[in-house]
């Protein structure tokens, strides 16, 4: 572990940035510049298809027989399904506030994710506000999941994932999945999760500095966006205040000790083990906002994601098939 590395992160992400609020095209424009420098496994394929109702980036494993070296990244449309064989799916949700980001701009956690485990991995380009509010990311995840059960996937097969606005998002869709009466996934990955838009946690004081990344101003901005208008005091909004979690599949929560939404993943991971879940709680010193994004450049970021893996190919154990993009 370096504190040179450390230093690197914290220093870029504390670079000056605008006084007051930023439009929406110019927080998404800064978004994706930034999200641009990272590290991206090489030898993915990957290709844009439709997953319930939306556009949706699927990811694979490349380096089957016949990939020729340095050609493995394939974009553009599907033109017949690959025959890999593969044991499991990850449907991973992009970070963002619910405003900005998208699939591309989560690579560098998607690609590592399938890199390490072998999965493929479905990312849904689900609607972001403020065109697209509550509860529309929500329903985007719950029609991605049905999509996948629909085209024959055993949910045992398959694992949520996200970061950030995202990691919350694996976290919600899994409750909307249970009321919906819909089978559970066998496990979810969360990074960073936002999981609390009354923003009560003790670390949104205590940590006010230390974050690089985050003010409570700053999410509050993002935040009433996505809320317009609607009351944060609801599971699905709040689950790590308000969510029953009886049922759920085993979860890992990672964060960092140096960010606002900490207290996030720690008082859900307590009421997850109230309801009886297998839960994982693993928090990193030193380290901020979604820091295993910064994979190949610091040590933490991919011990984080080895560990991730490490859970993912314990717990997903569907049947191997030969899959390619659902149509």
């Amino acid at each position: 572990m370096s504190r040179e590395q450390r230093t690197q992160v914290s220093t870029m992400l504390r670079q000056p940035r605008p006084d007051g609020p930023q439009s929406v095209e110019a927080m998404r424009a800064g978004f994706k510049a930034m999200m641009a420098r990272m590290v991206v496994p090489d030898g993915l394929r990957t290709t844009w298809t439709t997953l319930g109702d939306r556009p949706s980036l699927y990811v694979e494993p490349g380096n089957e027989p016949g990939d020729e070296p340095g050609n493995e990244t394939r974009t553009g449309p599907h033109n017949g399904p690959h025959t890999q064989t593969r044991t499991g799916t990850i449907l991973y949700f992009h970070g963002g506030g619910w405003v900005f980001g998208s699939p591309e701009t989560a690579m560098s956690l998607t690609g590592n994710l399938v890199a390490r485990t072998g999965f493929a991995a479905y990312s849904p380009d689900y609607r972001l506000a403020p065109e697209h509010p509550f509860p529309a990311a929500i329903e985007d995840a719950l029609s991605a999941y049905r999509a996948l059960l629909d085209n024959g996937e055993d949910p045992s097969a398959i694992a949520f994932a996200g970061d950030s606005a995202g990691g919350g998002l694996s976290v919600t869709a899994c409750l909307a999945a249970r009321d919906a009466g819909l089978p559970m996934p066998a496990a979810v990955v969360a990074f960073s999760p936002g999981l609390d838009a009354t923003r009560t946690g003790e670390s949104m004081d205590t940590k006010a500095g230390v974050d690089p990344f985050f003010t409570r101003e700053s999410l509050g901005h993002t935040g009433a966006m996505y809320l317009a208008g609607a009351d944060p005091y609801q599971p699905l909004l709040s689950p790590a205040v308000l969510a029953d979690l009886t049922g759920f599949p085993p979860m890992l929560l990672q964060a960092g000790t140096d960010e606002v939404l900490l207290d996030d993943s720690t008082r859900l991971a307590s009421r997850a083990r109230e309801a009886g879940v297998d839960v994982i709680l693993d928090i990193t010193a030193d380290v901020p906002h979604v820091f295993q994004s910064f994979a190949g450049v610091l040590d933490e970021a991919d011990q984080a994601l080895d560990r991730a893996a490490l859970f993912l190919t314990q717990r997903v154990h569907g049947p191997a098939t030969a899959a390619g993009p659902a149509r």
